[in-house]
């Protein structure tokens, strides 16, 4: 630490020594700090510490996209006409010149063929979209399979769900801006999705457009909903997710020194910054790589909107494939009451469906916390294993997008494969309600699989790929302890308690209240965790190392290494120098 000597003497005169006048940069610092506490608070977030795993780097992935989405957007903003009046085109496109489009797609081909880099910028803009909401989706899969969603992060996780959906939107917007066939295209299907809502629907679909479908207002209106409203929510949400991660402290993966109440990792300052701003220009270089050799959203082949005509194979961005597919295979049910008609075959895929599942996945901390009456703060993080049913939804779920995506292309499929297109819808129509079941209960053995192999790995050692033969001509593998920081990692977790039902009466004959809900608890909990393999007790562990103890006096009577160690690394008596092998 430096000593301050501005107000030590430095001669023997008799006049006292005063204090050098600062520079005025440190006088508006020192102005600043003593109002703002900017000093205190950067302190505070440079010794802000964070762990390190390649996984954590995907919520980054969709942080650094969403920067890139800002960056390209303000440049595409400059050029833009958000304007649906008429014109007829007489730019450096030849095909489509003299042909009458609205300003909006015209802006958009002048800067596709016109403004230096544009296309570049477009490109990527849709690119960093299509980034942004994938990187998202994986993000909160880590978190969920995880268990990093449990308290006291919550809220965060329910910030995450909110900021996905906003980013499904904000993309939809955005993709309908062009104008062109196949955004229209799109905008048709939403026109439907919001006329099918009984009574008010079409009442819905005026106020949205400004009259008939599809008006002379939606573009501009979508324009600031893609530009002001759903970026500033973004802006707002990211900031209140990131400040919530910092407030509760990054979750980490088990390991020696690594507890409930620590965080071991790096400072953000120097080091995760370093890292941090290195891999936003990794991420900016990928997608301006991309941006500029995969061609997307190619505009010119498809034209200005025309509400009479349909592009012929039209496809909408992935992330749209619930609705989509749900649409394609929906049976045509329809209801009429009292002269209205409800159209159960757009309200359920495009509506109720897609809700449905999201609400699904947003309700399940609160779900399993009522389930498992787990109350404890959790900032170590589960392998996806020792989480069997919640890892086994996911996999459902991801099954079931995986076919409602690929249902949303049954005509590609049919037309690539020639396949029968109404075989393929058939075959959705089942497949979406048996797959999933059939990967639920696969992945839910597979973990559970794992977890008795974790328990074997614990209690009897690593299989070293070494057959001894006993005195008596008997064979068995030999097994070697496996390391101390493995062992901490397999045992750094909590038993399973399985609810038990309470009593249907009390002590005085009365009926207690709450019994139906706590029979419901009591079977989900059973249905959670019943089958789980749970981590050895302390006295499995000391009776396996006694045994291992035992086993390692037999072989140290040998005078010379047993059969098949004379040339390995197994021919070493003491666990603690033999490699482990396979890690």
């Amino acid at each position: 630490m430096s000593l301050d000597t501005s107000k030590i003497a430095d001669t023997n005169r008799g006049t006292a020594a005063t204090a050098k006048k600062p520079n005025r940069a440190g006088a508006v610092a020192g102005w600043a700090d003593d109002r703002l506490k900017l000093g205190t608070l950067t302190r505070v977030f440079a010794r802000k510490v964070f762990p390190d795993h390649w996984s954590f780097m995907l919520g980054e992935i969709a942080l650094w996209s969403f920067v890139v989405l800002l960056l390209t957007g303000t440049f595409l903003t400059l050029w833009f006409t958000p304007s649906m009046s008429e014109s007829t085109y007489q730019g450096s496109y030849t095909q489509l010149r003299g042909v009458p489009m609205s300003d909006a797609y015209a802006s958009t081909l002048h800067i596709s063929f016109d403004v230096r880099g544009g296309l570049l910028m477009r490109q990527m803009h849709h690119w960093s979209a299509m980034l942004f909401i994938a990187a998202m989706f994986v993000h909160m899969m880590r978190t969920f399979l995880t268990g990093a969603f449990r308290k006291p992060r919550e809220l965060n996780w329910v910030i995450g769900g909110i900021l996905l959906l906003l980013g499904i939107l904000e993309g939809f917007a955005g993709y309908s801006l062009p104008d062109d066939l196949l955004s229209g295209t799109g905008l048709r299907i939403a026109d439907g999705l919001i006329k099918a809502t009984p009574v008010v629907g079409s009442y819905m679909s005026f106020f949205l457009f400004g009259g008939e479908f599809p008006g002379d207002v939606i573009i501009p209106r979508l324009y600031i909903v893609h530009v002001l409203l759903i970026p500033g929510l973004l802006l707002a949400l990211i900031g209140a997710h990131m400040l919530l991660l910092v407030f509760h402290k990054h979750t980490q993966w088990a390991g020696p020194g690594r507890t409930e109440q620590n965080v071991v990792g790096y400072p953000m300052l120097p080091v995760y910054m370093a890292k941090a701003g290195g891999f936003f220009f990794m991420v900016f270089g990928v997608t301006a790589l991309m941006g500029a050799l995969l061609s997307i959203n190619p505009i010119w082949k498809y034209g200005p909107y025309d509400p009479s005509k349909v592009t012929a194979g039209s496809q909408p961005d992935w992330y749209m494939g619930i609705a989509e597919g749900l649409l394609r295979i929906m049976p045509n049910w329809e209801t009429h009451i009292w002269g209205i008609t409800i159209s159960w075959n757009v309200m359920i895929p495009g509506q109720i469906a897609p809700f449905v599942l999201f609400g699904m996945i947003i309700c399940w901390p609160f779900l399993e916390q009522w389930v498992t009456g787990d109350r404890r703060e959790h900032h170590l993080l589960q392998r996806p294993r020792n989480a069997p049913t919640r890892t086994a939804f996911l996999a459902a779920m991801v099954t079931e997008y995986g076919l409602l995506w690929a249902a949303g292309g049954n005509d590609i499929l049919a037309t690539h494969f020639h396949w029968s297109l109404n075989s393929i819808t058939y075959f959705m129509r089942a497949a979406i309600f048996i797959l999933p079941v059939i990967v639920f209960y696969v992945t839910r053995r597979w973990c559970i699989g794992l977890q008795r192999q974790d328990n074997d790995r614990l209690l009897h050692g690593y299989e070293t790929g070494i057959i001894m033969r006993s005195a008596e001509g008997g064979y068995s593998e030999r097994h070697l302890p496996i390391s101390e920081a493995e062992a901490y990692t397999l045992t750094a977790r909590q038993r399973d308690r399985i609810h038990e039902l309470e009593p249907d009466v009390d002590e005085n004959g009365v009926a207690a209240r709450g019994t139906r809900i706590d029979r419901v608890r009591s079977t989900l909990s059973k249905a959670m965790f019943a089958d789980n393999v749970q981590k050895p007790t302390a006295e499995e562990l000391e009776e396996a190392r006694h045994h291992a103890e035992h086993i390692h006096e037999i072989e140290s009577e040998l005078a010379h290494p047993a059969s098949g160690h004379e040339f390995d690394d197994h021919a070493l008596r003491d666990a603690e120098d033999v490699p482990l092998r396979g890690h």
